[in-house]
């Protein structure tokens, strides 16, 4: 007995291990499938260049320039359609009124026959929606004198006009419904490309908001280089035209020589130095969408009020300003003209001579002079 009970000590000792094997195992396996799915797992998406954000975030403030077009767009037309909505509502109760002047005007002709007993049922004849329908009838229109009847003609004509104001006024509420909704559709796109960008911007290291400024730092710099060599060549074609001046002047004579078309030239530089005069004194107020001064402004809002100052009254966005005056070649721009940027022409300045502008650039920055070739140009016109 005793040497059956030492047999089975051993067989209780490895049955306790056994589990522990098995544990040990599925905890390897565990660990190994997790290891393959670490291995197929699709790999994190790598973090974009400097360069890549700075294009991302140009694109995205372009896109809040278009939408800001957009929204300006709408602003102006749903204030035209407010303004005609209220004209139409104020037409149709002027109307109404002389409707119902007229309408107590035959309730008295009517209550006036009934009391001389001349016709029973008149009253209800002129106080009727449509009068006319009674008065069809030969016989009552006999008994009618002529002032009566005239009356009884302006009572329609003005129901007419009534009605048709009403629906009129009616279609231009719906009109401005949609104006209004479109308003808030591009204020929202604008509020999204801005928070998009400005997400990109905070995810930045101090380390990559450096390097950012430094390639901000050389796009300005070759955009300074651009402006400078048009302004060389735009100042030996100013030299060659005044001396080509001269010589037809020495050969006509300055009588001949004065009727050159340089009264038409004068009175453009004139309207230029107020538009920018009043260009100059906005410098450092801030860009803001949908502005249109006096404390901050949106590209197009500030060429409209620039040119405002020099007694132009030009369009709210810049799809419809780049339709206003003359077209002109970069070469050929003057102080005063209007640049304009970008594929979509969602952007605009005012050139100030030497290959420079002055605008509202984008959200966190202020009125600035600049290159205008610090973006890519659309093209340019003159508006007076």
């Amino acid at each position: 007995m005793p040497a059956l009970a030492s047999h089975r000590k051993p067989r209780t000792r490895v049955r306790t291990t056994t589990p522990a094997v098995g544990l040990t195992t599925a905890a390897l396996a565990s660990v190994t499938l997790l290891s393959t799915q670490s291995a197929t797992a699709a790999p994190a998406e790598p973090k974009p260049s400097i360069e890549e954000v700075q294009k991302k975030v140009d694109a995205l403030y372009r896109q809040a320039g278009t939408a800001t077009q957009e929204y300006n767009r709408a602003k102006s037309a749903s204030a035209e359609q407010r303004s005609k909505v209220d004209a139409l509502l104020e037409a149709a109760a002027q109307r109404a009124d002389k409707l119902n002047e007229t309408r107590r005007e035959l309730g008295s002709y009517a209550a006036a026959q009934y009391r001389s007993g001349a016709i029973a049922p008149t009253a209800t004849f002129f106080l009727a929606d449509d009068p006319q329908s009674y008065f069809d009838q030969d016989q009552l229109m006999a008994r009618m004198t002529s002032q009566q009847q005239k009356t009884v003609n302006e009572f329609r004509t003005q129901q007419k006009e009534a009605a048709a104001k009403r629906v009129e006024a009616t279609k231009s509420l719906e009109t401005l419904t949609e104006s209004q909704a479109s308003l808030r559709t591009s204020k929202q796109q604008v509020q999204t490309k801005l928070t998009e960008a400005r997400s990109l911007l905070s995810k930045l290291t101090a380390e990559e908001k450096a390097r950012l400024a430094e390639l901000e730092r050389k796009k300005e710099a070759e955009a300074k280089r651009k402006a400078e060599d048009l302004a060389r060549k735009q100042a030996a074609a100013d030299k060659a035209e005044s001396e080509r001046a001269k010589e037809e002047t020495a050969g006509q004579g300055t009588a001949a020589g004065s009727g050159s078309g340089t009264g038409s030239d004068s009175g453009y530089a004139s309207k230029a130095e107020k538009v920018l005069a009043f260009a100059r004194a906005q410098i450092g107020k801030p860009y803001v969408w949908g502005a249109t001064g006096p404390s901050s402004y949106d590209c197009s809002g500030l060429t409209q009020a620039a040119w405002k100052a020099a007694g132009v009254n030009l369009p709210r966005t810049t799809w419809d300003q780049v339709e206003v005056g003359t077209r002109v070649a970069t070469a050929n721009l003057k102080p005063g003209d209007l640049v304009f940027f970008y594929d979509d022409i969602s952007h605009v300045g005012i050139y100030k001579g030497d290959g420079m502008m002055i605008h509202a650039p984008k959200p966190g920055a202020n009125v600035r002079e600049e290159s205008i070739y610090y973006m890519p140009i659309y093209g340019s016109v003159r508006p007076a």
